[in-house]
């Protein structure tokens, strides 16, 4: 098996990214990015333990692919989103990373309804799980900005009006990376793309309606 690099640049990111899980496979060019998740790939530290759910999604995972940077100061990231959905939970992903137990993701994913949904997670010890709206049609653009020692998550059906999801804490904001993730966490793999992809060293100005 190919040896992944240890930094991969994306434009418009400022900051080299690093690996964490092994993509089944990628590819990056000109502002664009593509991951292949494998089989039972996730982020999620279940709130009631790997026996709580009597889906194969239930427990610990750390290991779906996300190529992850970190930024200094405040930011705003955004990109559209396009997961090839096939089964429950598949998604693309923008991806808070601080460690094994302390993250957030911001999800376009496949609900077990059949329908594409906006999801977050934010994990501190254990991950809660927040579904928002459907959306019709498989893309999506989603964008995190760090606001000093927060966050927020807005997702936009066009690119244009963003809609605020989100707005929380994790600790020692200034630590986290940030990047973006594939996963099927019940499912034999997800290609997800990720283009459109913006990076504005800002802070954001208006939380409530996304300027």
């Amino acid at each position: 098996m190919d040896a992944l690099p240890e930094q991969v640049e994306i434009e418009p990111l400022p900051m080299p990214l690093r690996w964490l899980g092994r993509p089944q496979a990628w590819s990056s060019d000109a502002g664009r990015l593509a991951i292949t998740a494998g089989p039972v790939t996730d982020w999620f530290v279940d709130p009631g333990g790997p026996t709580s759910l009597s889906d194969s999604s239930a427990g610990d995972f750390s290991n779906a692919p996300a190529l992850v940077g970190r930024p200094s100061g405040d930011f705003l990231l955004s990109a559209r989103v396009r997961p090839d959905f096939a089964s429950t939970f598949d998604a693309g992903v923008l991806l808070l990373h601080g460690d094994e137990r302390r993250f957030a993701k911001f999800c376009f994913e496949y609900s077990p309804q059949g329908k594409p949904m906006v999801v977050s997670v934010v994990t501190r010890g254990v991950s809660d799980d927040c579904n928002s709206f459907s959306v019709e049609g498989r893309e999506v653009w989603l964008r995190v900005a760090r606001i000093g020692d927060c966050f927020a998550f807005h997702a936009s059906t066009d690119g244009s009006f963003w809609r605020m999801v989100r707005y929380f804490t994790l600790d020692d904001a200034a630590s986290m990376e940030v990047g973006f993730e594939a996963q099927s966490p019940t499912g034999e793999g997800c290609s997800v793309s990720f283009d459109e992809i913006r990076f504005e060293a800002r802070t954001l100005g208006d939380l409530r309606n996304g300027e």
